[in-house]
C-alpha cells in the first residue's frame, strides 16, 4: 500500500517453501516476511498501480496457528462491564485481565474487511469491539518482556465481534466473520511505540469508542510475555490486545469505521440478514417468556 494505490508483489510467495505434511503451525509468508521485504520493494517498482477501490481486502494474515484474546484490558472498560448487566450476564466483570488470563477464538472466525459481517442469535445483543491487533513474526515461547517486540511481525486492526450471553467466549466470539483484521498490516518497524497509538469507532458516522493503548492493563510487550508463558507462538498468529470502554450493539445494515492511528481506517458493512440458528436457546425462551 501507498496511499491510495496498491501494487501487486505476489510473485515474491514463489520463492516461499513449499510445506509438506505435517504441515508447519505457522503462516509462511509471515515466517518468510523478512527475507521477502527486499525482493516485494523491488516488484513494486515494476508493477502498475492499482486503486485500493478496485480490490477486495482479505486478512492480512492468512494462517495464524491461532488468534489469542485479552479479555478486560483496559481499566474503563472493566467499569462499564460490571455496570452492564447486558454485557456482564452475572459474571464478577470488576476483576481484570490477571484473574481472567487469555482466551482463543476459532482461527475460522477470521476475515478481512470484503466480507459482511453475519449476525446470528436474532433477539441477541451483538457488539462491536475495536482491538489494537498484534501479528507474530518470529517462533517463540518464554520471552521476557523487555525483548516481547522483536517477535512482531506487524500491526492491524481488528474488530472483536461478540454475542452476549451466559456462554463461554470462545463459543460466543468465534462465530465465523467475528474476527475482522485489517485493512493491511503495518510492519514493526513502522510504530515504533504500540503503547501510545490512538483508536476510535464509529457505527454510522456515530462516535462510539475512543481511547489510547496507553490505557491498557497488560500493555503490548506484557501481553506477548504473557502469551508466550502459556503457547508456544508462531508467526502469524494474532494477539487481540482487548477493547476499550463504549462497546456497543450492531444491527443489520450497520456500517462500521474503526480507525488506530499510524495504521489507518478499517471499513466493514453488517450484513442485512440475520442467520437463523437452532432454537433450543434458554436466553431467547426467557425474552420471549418476559415479552409475552
Amino acid at each position: 500500500m501507498e496511499g491510495d494505490e496498491v501494487f501487486d508483489v505476489s510473485e515474491a510467495l514463489a520463492s516461499l517453501p513449499s510445506p509438506k505434511w505435517p504441515s508447519p503451525q505457522k503462516d509462511l509468508f509471515i515466517g518468510e516476511l523478512e527475507r521477502l521485504l527486499p525482493l516485494m520493494d523491488e516488484l513494486k517498482e515494476q508493477a502498475t498501480p492499482i486503486s485500493i477501490k478496485d480490490v477486495k481486502l482479505d486478512a492480512p494474515v492468512a494462517n495464524p496457528s491461532k488468534l489469542i484474546n485479552a479479555p478486560i484490558n483496559y481499566r474503563a472498560h472493566i467499569e462499564e462491564t460490571a455496570a452492564d448487566e447486558q454485557i456482564a450476564y452475572g459474571r464478577d466483570m470488576t476483576k481484570s485481565i490477571w484473574h481472567w488470563g487469555l482466551f482463543l477464538k476459532a482461527n475460522s472466525a477470521l476475515s478481512g474487511v470484503g466480507i459482511p459481517i453475519r449476525l446470528r442469535y436474532p433477539g441477541r445483543r451483538t457488539d462491536h469491539e475495536i482491538e489494537l491487533a498484534v501479528i507474530i513474526g518470529t517462533e517463540c515461547k518464554g520471552v521476557t518482556r523487555e525483548d516481547a517486540l522483536n517477535y512482531v511481525a506487524g500491526y492491524t486492526i481488528g474488530l472483536d465481534i461478540t454475542i452476549r450471553g451466559p456462554e463461554l467466549q470462545s463459543f460466543r466470539k468465534s462465530a465465523d466473520g467475528f474476527a475482522v483484521l485489517g485493512p493491511w498490516m503495518v510492519t514493526a518497524d513502522e510504530i515504533e511505540d504500540p503503547g501510545n497509538l490512538d483508536l476510535e469507532l464509529s457505527i454510522n458516522g456515530q462516535l462510539r469508542q475512543k481511547a489510547n493503548t496507553r490505557d491498557l492493563v497488560y500493555d503490548v510487550p506484557r501481553l506477548i510475555e504473557y502469551a508466550a508463558s502459556m503457547y508456544t507462538l508462531y508467526p502469524g498468529d494474532v494477539i487481540f490486545t482487548g477493547t476499550p470502554e463504549g462497546v456497543g450493539p450492531i444491527e443489520p445494515g450497520d456500517h462500521i469505521e474503526a480507525w488506530i492511528s499510524q495504521i489507518g481506517t478499517l471499513n466493514a458493512i453488517v450484513n442485512k440478514e440475520i442467520l437463523p440458528l437452532p432454537r433450543h436457546d434458554p436466553v431467547l425462551d426467557e425474552i420471549e417468556a418476559q415479552e409475552a
